[in-house]
């Protein structure tokens, strides 16, 4: 048992030990007297073995922490070499985690190139929907296109207001309604134009019409005349200037 005890405490002092389990080796020692009287200094092993058993104990539990992270992250990862052994070491757990960080990695070269798929489809049909044909025109375009849309938005939202439409009628509301307004401002004009000239059918406009080109150039002329004989300047002067010849 001295033999074991002392295989024990050289590896607890041999360079190799962890530090902290070293330093936790050292601390205040009573001696048992063996019969010869010389101390055994071995008190501190039992403190020491109970750490290790309690480091193997939270050894497992780690390792089944990380199976249950790696079969998350890895769900096609399901085979373990240790599921079956009795004893851990610290390399079965460093496997898991290269295992974990590897996947993880190529999950994110896999996002970054995807993500520049993406990018580079999105600029290719923004250039073929607004006729870019440079990567350089890119940009103005898409200002001029915001300007415009900013435009045409505030156009449609004034137009709703005058019109008294709700603010969440579609453009073809507004298009319907604008149209509908222009034909009965037209139709008004119409009517307008026919009780004016006094008359009721397009013909009879065009009748008219020609009879003011036949009467209204020669009318004009006399009237010239008129002004230049009487030596006057207005119309209205016309009537009492041949009242006076009289």
């Amino acid at each position: 048992l001295l033999k074991v005890l002392s295989h024990i405490d050289s590896i607890l002092r041999s360079p190799r030990a962890p530090p902290l389990i070293f330093q936790s080796s050292k601390g205040p020692v009573q001696n048992c007297i063996k019969e010869n009287g010389q101390g055994c200094g071995f008190e501190h092993l039992p403190l020491t073995i109970e750490m290790w058993a309690d480091q193997l104990t939270a050894l497992k539990d780690l390792h089944r922490s990380l199976r249950k992270l790696s079969l998350e992250l890895l769900p096609g990862n399901t085979k373990d070499p240790q599921d079956n052994r009795e004893s851990l070491r610290v390399e079965d757990l460093q496997l898991i985690v290269d295992a974990i960080l590897e996947e993880l990695e190529h999950k994110e070269k896999n996002s970054q190139t995807q993500s520049l798929q993406t990018l580079s489809a999105i600029v290719s049909h923004f250039q073929k929907l607004f006729d870019v044909n440079s990567l350089s025109g890119v940009y103005p375009r898409m200002n001029e296109v915001y300007t415009k849309l900013g435009e045409m938005t505030n156009a449609m939202r004034n137009l709703q207001e005058l019109l008294e439409l709700d603010s969440s009628a579609p453009p073809t509301v507004v298009v319907d309604t604008v149209g509908k307004l222009c034909d009965i401002i037209n139709k008004n004009v119409t009517e307008q134009v026919q009780q004016l000239l006094g008359t009721q059918d397009i013909h009879s406009i065009i009748n008219k019409l020609e009879e003011h080109d036949c009467f209204f150039p020669p009318f004009q002329a006399l009237i010239q005349d008129l002004l230049c004989l009487l030596e006057i300047n207005n119309v209205d002067d016309i009537l009492p200037a041949v009242q006076n010849l009289k």
